[in-house]
């Protein structure tokens, strides 16, 4: 971790003309934009490191949740993409293809699902910004390493930053990181092209229109396109498409129009690779129904736009490594491991794609993806407030079913019963609680339980009400017979014969011990819930990692064009990110930090090198 440092002066963005002419270069200024994001940045003294979200906090599941709903609602309705179209002409396609091909090839690096914890997403950022990258092939320690160089493009799949998009957010989890890695660069720079995905989305797109369709220079590189969606003409009749299905998995009619004209420039041999925010193959292997709305998208531009030229398809969505190839030698590469937490790998399950198509490799591998799963049962370590939310679910159970068992002790189990079983026919609420705490986790019971889902939300709920029954008699027993608070009732079974003081005590502790177990207990019923759910049944695959928030197993894809016209696909992992960074007072040219964390792992390739 860097050494403490004396409280800074804030920084304030220089003037242009206090900037020295060799340090605007390469930074040529669109009359459209103002100064490079790197100069107004703390790259080199972050603010502050993001850690990563937790998604299980109550406050962060409230703001999920109505983010989803707003955007949901108007983001369908208010189709930034139309506007786009309208007011933001761009050119048919970006041409690289008449570059000088460098000695070693054409590199381009993929990175998608970034912006969440500073460390993944600078441990990731740090390495792209290398200039070479010399990598060993995971398990073969005696294999000749492989030299890798910076790509001349650097791609973003997508999900730029978590939790929802925002100029704040952007600023914190994505633009720090990345500047931090590299603020300038020497010509030529890298270009950065970015697609959005659904986080990216929650705002509208107006931060992400703001940041990456404005002509800006981010982190050494320089953003061209103005809209949320472009084509890229590489060498050797190579083609990157990036395209931006919105919430809806749509892919709009403007845009159509667009890859159209694009696709009026290509050669019959022309190959294309193709970038989507979502994995539409995965998604598509275990629905029930044939043919997803993406799915079916993605058929048309393949099938009616382009003319089957597509041999790579790329996507994150899902924060992990999985590839996918048919007998073609095509490739279907899941890469989502910019930052975010992880997803498994071993869920949901998708071994053979509907078109042909088998997995040839997962990072994690599925047996390691199972194991990690199996942190839920410690799933207060991993997300501890959560514990707020099941404490006072127990609490409010208990109150609604409140009986004298404080003298009962576990071999009176079926006086208890009987007891709680009386107070809840004198209280006809105490069933509505009980049967609306059933129906809400019916309702967040996962569709891929499929008929099975209402007997496993009906399952949870009851396992949540029986916690809640065990642990407020532990509480109100402990109270009465443990402490000895109100250890006899009056003629009433009211009172106290020990006076007021003893039954307001009685409640309160009572009370307290029942939050207290319910803020223990019903977080490890929800973890078991999850790892049951995803390991055994492949259900809550999302859920059930994002509690976790592991920020470990990063990859991103470096990719090079050769002279001979192959692709050569180098998949990079991280198996531990570093924890702790020490300074290195590099310049702006280099990474201001390197790791200081003997636990992190070197990057590796995941594979050995895929050529298409």
């Amino acid at each position: 971790m860097a050494a403490e440092r004396e409280p800074l002066e804030p920084l304030k963005p220089p003037r242009r003309e206090d900037i020295p002419a060799e340090d605007l270069h390469p930074y040529a200024l669109s009359p459209r934009e103002g100064l490079p994001v790197s100069d107004q940045s703390m790259a080199a003294h972050p603010r502050k490191r993001a850690d990563m979200v937790r998604w299980l906090h109550p406050a962060q599941l409230l703001r999920t949740g109505l983010d989803a709903v707003v955007a949901a609602v108007f983001g369908a309705r208010a189709d930034q993409r139309l506007i786009e179209a309208v007011v933001r002409p761009q050119v048919p396609y970006f041409d690289y293809s008449q570059e000088p091909m460098p000695e070693g090839g054409f590199w381009l690096d993929y990175v998608s699902d970034t912006g969440d914890g500073w460390n993944s997403t600078y441990a990731v950022a740090r390495l792209l910004a290398l200039p070479e990258l010399t990598l060993s092939v995971q398990g073969q320690p005696h294999a000749d390493p492989h030299a890798t160089q910076r790509g001349r493009l650097l791609v973003h799949g997508g999900d730029g930053v978590y939790p929802g998009a925002s100029r704040e957010v952007y600023d914190e989890r994505l633009v720090q990181p990345y500047e931090a890695a590299m603020r300038r660069s020497h010509a030529p720079s890298p270009d950065l092209f970015v697609i959005p995905g659904n986080h990216d989305w929650y705002d509208g797109l107006g931060a992400f229109l703001r940041l990456f369709c404005a002509n800006r220079w981010i982190a050494g590189r320089r953003t061209r396109q103005s809209r949320s969606y472009f084509a890229l003409k590489l060498p050797q009749r190579w083609w990157l498409i990036g395209t931006d299905v919105q919430l809806n998995s749509d892919i709009d009619v403007p845009q159509v129009e667009y890859f159209r004209e694009v696709a009026s420039h290509m050669g019959p041999d022309d190959r294309i690779i193709l970038c989507n925010a979502e994995p539409a193959w995965i998604l598509a292997a275990t629905e029930r129904r044939k043919g997803s709305y993406l799915e079916n998208n993605l058929e048309y531009l393949q099938e009616k736009v382009f003319g089957r030229r597509i041999n790579v398809f790329l996507a994150g969505d899902l924060h992990h490594y999985r590839r996918h190839e048919d007998a073609g030698g095509r490739q279907k590469i899941t890469a989502g491991g910019g930052g975010a937490f992880l997803h498994p790998t071993h869920a949901p399950s998708a071994h053979v794609l509907r078109d042909g198509y088998t997995l040839q490799k997962s990072f994690p591998d599925e047996r390691t993806s199972r194991k990690l799963a199996r942190q839920n049962l410690l799933l207060i370590r991993h997300s501890p407030l959560f514990g707020l939310m099941t404490g006072m679910l127990y609490l409010l159970l208990a109150l609604a079913a409140y009986a004298e068992v404080g003298a009962f002790g576990i071999s009176q189990l079926s006086d208890v019963i009987l007891a709680v079983a009386n107070s809840m026919v004198a209280r006809p609420w105490t069933l509505v609680l009980g049967m609306a705490t059933i129906g809400g986790l019916i309702g967040l019971a996962d569709s891929a339980f499929g008929k099975w889902r209402t007997l496993a939300g009906t399952l949870h709920g009851l396992g949540h009400i029986a916690a809640a029954f065990f642990v407020a008699w532990g509480a109100t027993y402990f109270t009465v017979s443990g402490l000895g608070v109100c250890p006899e009732l009056a003629a009433d079974g009211i009172h106290c014969e020990a006076g007021w003081w003893h039954l307001a005590g009685k409640f309160l502790l009572s009370s307290g011990f029942t939050f207290l177990g319910g803020f223990l207990v019903g977080p490890f019923v929800m973890g078991l819930y999850l790892w049951l759910s995803v390991n055994r049944f492949g259900a809550h695959s999302n859920e059930a990692f994002i509690s976790l928030a592991l920020p470990d197993w990063k990859n991103f894809l470096r990719m090079r064009i050769g002279e001979d016209g192959r692709l050569t696909v180098f998949p990079v992992g991280i198996e531990r990110v570093p924890r702790k960074w020490k300074e290195t007072h590099a310049g702006p040219y280099a990474p201001a930090f390197d790791p200081d964390d003997p636990k992190a792992t070197e990057p590796v390739l995941i594979e050995p090198p895929i050529r298409v």
